[in-house]
């Protein structure tokens, strides 16, 4: 925190002050002003009306003061749940709370803190929030492990369902000389994309002894028990999935000749040969594969495809004999196809015949995943007895958000 930017306590200690002040010279005021009405009661008998009316509203005024003091006084007493110490302070309550809960199952800690305005969850709504610490790591272990996260646009959202407007058809426009006429331009038509979030869930088990464990911290256990498993079923349904009780994966939807490309498909050009590539120049092939997309999704595109398929594409050569594939020269980056990376995911089909088998395309653009914000634990002691189950769950949603971006390569002819 900067010292021009000051902390919500000393700007509530302050607006105190001030307040106390202006109530203090509003009863030194409204101390003269009665002051001078008990001499004009002992000099002339009665009081000046003008004074009375000034100690009347000075009287008001004094209420007014006093109450805006009060209001303060009780706002600075008041949990602030927005200012960073007192979040922060939150933060460690609920972590301790639900460290309690997955320990020994004590639920008290947790509703005491939704009673203070941090919305933890509760048993009838399937489970408690786990601490933000904890949904972080696992995020980050998502985006590490899952091969499709990382390439695509990832939106938080609070609802159960996302949705997108997005123009099938811009307003009219055209060039004009300076006293031509201009004809009427039409509208955008406008249509809607709904990316509905849909429950994924693991459910790892644990020993009484490694509860009562109190050097085994648990919110690093529960986010390394559960992310391979969300990590595998979110890179399958990305990839494949039907969009019924999960995400929408971008090879699900329609596919089209790219001659004949329209919106709402994925277009496609086929190799010439069931199974295989090309017998001679096989790697033309995939140059016009990348120039099926348009310039402005080229710049960040990727291959995607899995090991086998790799395997194949990596004893491709140029017609100067030039490998086309080029391993990865450092830690963490991806090997390249014809200066394009890859991306390897197990979901993609093999290369066999008609089989779709190569994606390439802009997934940032092309692909987005809809997370809902929050991860909940349901403690389930008796199913499994010596056992204790954690339902843990957590709500994703993805699908195509511009079928422009995306194509597939087909092995037949």
């Amino acid at each position: 925190m900067t010292a021009s930017t000051p902390s919500l306590e000393t700007k509530s200690s302050s607006d105190l002050h001030h307040a106390l002040d202006d109530l203090l010279r509003a009863f030194e005021t409204y101390k003269e002003e009665n002051e001078r009405r008990l001499a004009d009661i002992e000099t002339r008998g009665a009081a000046d009306p003008l004074t009375t009316d000034k100690l009347d509203r000075l009287d008001r005024a004094l209420d007014d003061h006093k109450r805006r003091l009060d209001d303060i006084s009780l706002k600075s007493a008041r949990p602030q749940l927005s200012s960073a110490a007192p979040s922060a302070h939150l933060a460690r309550e609920h972590r301790t709370a639900f460290d309690g809960y997955i320990r020994k199952g004590e639920t008290s800690g947790l509703l005491d803190i939704e009673s203070k305005a941090l919305s933890v969850g509760s048993g009838p709504d399937g489970g408690y929030l786990v601490p933000a610490e904890t949904e972080t790591t696992v995020n980050m272990a998502l985006k590490e492990i899952s091969p499709i996260r990382p390439i695509a646009s990832v939106r938080q959202v609070s609802g159960s369902v996302f949705k997108k407007p997005f123009s099938i058809a811009g307003a009219g426009a055209g060039w004009v000389a300076e006293t031509g006429t201009r004809s009427t331009t039409t509208s955008p038509t406008l249509a809607e994309l709904s990316f509905p979030t849909m429950e994924l869930y693991a459910m790892p088990a644990a020993t009484p002894a490694l509860l009562d464990d109190s050097a085994v911290d648990i919110d690093q256990w529960i986010a390394e028990e559960v992310r391979s498993a969300f990590a595998e079923q979110e890179g399958t349904a990305f990839v494949t999935g039907d969009g019924s009780s999960k995400p929408t994966g971008f090879m699900h939807y329609d596919k089209i000749a790219e001659a004949s490309w329209e919106w709402g498909k994925i277009g496609a050009i086929k190799t010439g040969n069931d199974a295989a590539f090309p017998a001679s120049n096989p790697g033309d092939k995939l140059i016009d594969f990348v120039y099926t997309l348009k310039a402005g999704y080229r710049a960040n595109a990727r291959f995607v495809m899995n090991r086998a398929t790799q395997a194949i594409v990596r004893k491709l050569k140029d017609g100067d004999g030039h490998y086309l594939w080029h391993p990865a020269i450092s830690p963490g980056e991806s090997p390249s196809l014809m200066g394009f990376p890859v991306t390897e995911s197990e979901d993609m089909p093999d290369v066999a015949a008609d089989a779709y088998a190569i994606a390439f395309g802009d997934f940032r653009r092309g692909y987005l995943i809809v997370d809902r914000i929050g991860i909940r634990v349901l403690r389930d002691p008796y199913s499994s007895k010596p056992y204790v189950l954690f339902y843990t769950t957590k709500r994703v949603g993805g699908g195509v958000q511009d079928f422009d971006a995306i194509k597939l390569l087909q092995f037949g002819d």
